[in-house]
């Protein structure tokens, strides 16, 4: 593949499930790569099966094509007859491929075989792009998608990197895997300094030139918002999908604890997913359900609305990269509760910009969320300014999209093939 054209560069971002209400940062990053010049091609692998309720997620879906619409069985045959295609005009690269997606299933979760799966995947998708004049494709996250992007390259088609969030490590990802796609990748982005660590982890110091950090960030409604008083009611408000990963139910368990000892305070929880009913039942088996107001999936502005309605953000997750609504909340001025996991402490310190607590314990939880709601209005004002200050500075999502689109649009930061030493080094 040859070198970008630096006057016009076009980019084929691939994710496994695009738009989704979660992911309204990729929509910023898309909208401010435009503005930077590089003008991005939306694919999915398969199409969202939720709601979307903003606006501009409707928009995002009118633009985006689906590699498997109708779901997996119904798009076998497409499927099917791309391998066919591939097979009889690339069969040495089809061999190549297959060679590849052999070697990377060993040990992988979802098994061996999958992987073939993923290769049929590259061929439908090697269909898609036909003629369309991508110079590159981009991947978010490092699981299926940038596993199909690689093995696209690998049937000859354009360059690819991917950006790395975090938790898909540990449950979706073989290490061995990972290693693969990061040395074949013309690079990789991390959005913390604790993903970074980990591509450096599994990946050969020889190619940790191509690792690069660049954070989700947020756009102007929230960096230029203007300054609002705190609510007088202890208010708190949580954001994110129902899944057991997101400690919902610790959540409600710190605030049981509190509510015997006499504190008043209100959650507001802002998602949905599989496992609402679990954080219902847990809700009225603490004893709390008349403690939280459960408003479902909300629009960019109503996201908005309820982080000002709050004291404070507060989530206690499992496993996370770095969340987007903690920049949400911080460039509004509220203060986050969470856990010291992943690269959470890279933007929330205890004192600093909200409380930071160990993940799972609940003690500590409501140690934070007690300290939270009798603060002085002073210093839930001053920790609010502070993470304002922060998410200026390194998480304006105009500033984080132009640093993407200059790996895209500067050839000499690319690598159109992989190093020689890959296969040298143990997996």
């Amino acid at each position: 593949m040859s070198a970008f054209n630096l006057h016009k560069s076009r980019v084929g971002y691939l994710v496994n499930l695009y738009p989704k209400t979660s992911h309204a940062w990729m929509r910023r990053e898309i909208q401010a790569m435009a503005a930077a010049g590089v003008e991005v091609e939306r694919f999915s692998v398969r199409r969202v099966d939720e709601p979307l309720v903003d606006p501009a997620d409707v928009a995002e879906a009118e633009q985006t094509r689906i590699l498997l619409d109708g779901g997996a069985l119904r798009s076998l045959p497409r499927a099917l007859w791309a391998v066919l295609l591939v097979s009889l005009t690339r069969p040495v690269r089809l061999l190549q491929a297959a060679a590849l997606a052999s070697r990377v299933g060993v040990r992988h979760p979802k098994g061996w075989l999958f992987q073939f799966f993923y290769l049929a995947e590259a061929c439908l998708f090697l269909r898609m792009i036909a003629g369309r004049d991508l110079q590159h494709v981009h991947a978010h996250f490092g699981t299926n998608a940038a596993t199909v992007a690689m093995l696209t390259h690998a049937l000859g088609g354009p360059t690819y990197s991917f950006t790395f969030h975090g938790p898909e490590i540990f449950e979706h990802l073989s290490h061995r895997g990972l290693r693969e796609k990061l040395h074949r990748a013309a690079f990789a982005v991390a959005i913390s300094h604790h993903g970074r660590s980990a591509l450096k982890r599994w990946s050969d110091p020889a190619h940790w030139d191509k690792l690069h950090l660049i954070h989700c960030g947020v756009d102007a409604s929230f960096l230029d918002a203007p300054a609002t008083p705190l609510p007088q009611t202890n208010r708190l408000v949580c954001v994110a999908r129902m899944s057991p990963v997101k400690g919902h139910i610790v959540l409600l368990e710190a605030v049981a604890q509190l509510v015997t000892e006499g504190v008043d305070l209100q959650l507001a929880f802002v998602g949905g997913g599989a496992f609402e009913a679990h954080v219902r039942d847990a809700a009225a088996r603490l004893g709390v359900a008349d403690r939280v107001e459960w408003l479902g999936w909300l629009d960019g502005e109503q996201v908005q609305r309820q982080i000002l309605l709050a004291k404070a953000m507060v989530l206690p997750s499992f496993d996370e990269g770095l969340p987007v609504v903690f920049m949400e909340s911080l460039a509004l001025g509220r203060p986050v509760i969470s856990t010291y996991i992943a690269g959470i402490p890279e933007l929330v310190e205890t004192g600093e910009t909200g409380w930071a607590v160990p993940a799972g314990s609940v003690p500590h939880l409501a140690d934070a969320l007690r300290a939270c709601v009798q603060a002085a209005p002073e210093e839930l004002a001053r920790l609010g300014e502070n993470g304002r200050a922060r998410v200026r500075e390194g998480h304006d999502a105009r500033a984080e999209a132009t640093k993407l689109a200059q790996l895209f649009l500067d050839p000499a930061r690319r690598s159109d093939a992989p190093r020689t030493e890959r296969d040298q080094t143990p997996a």
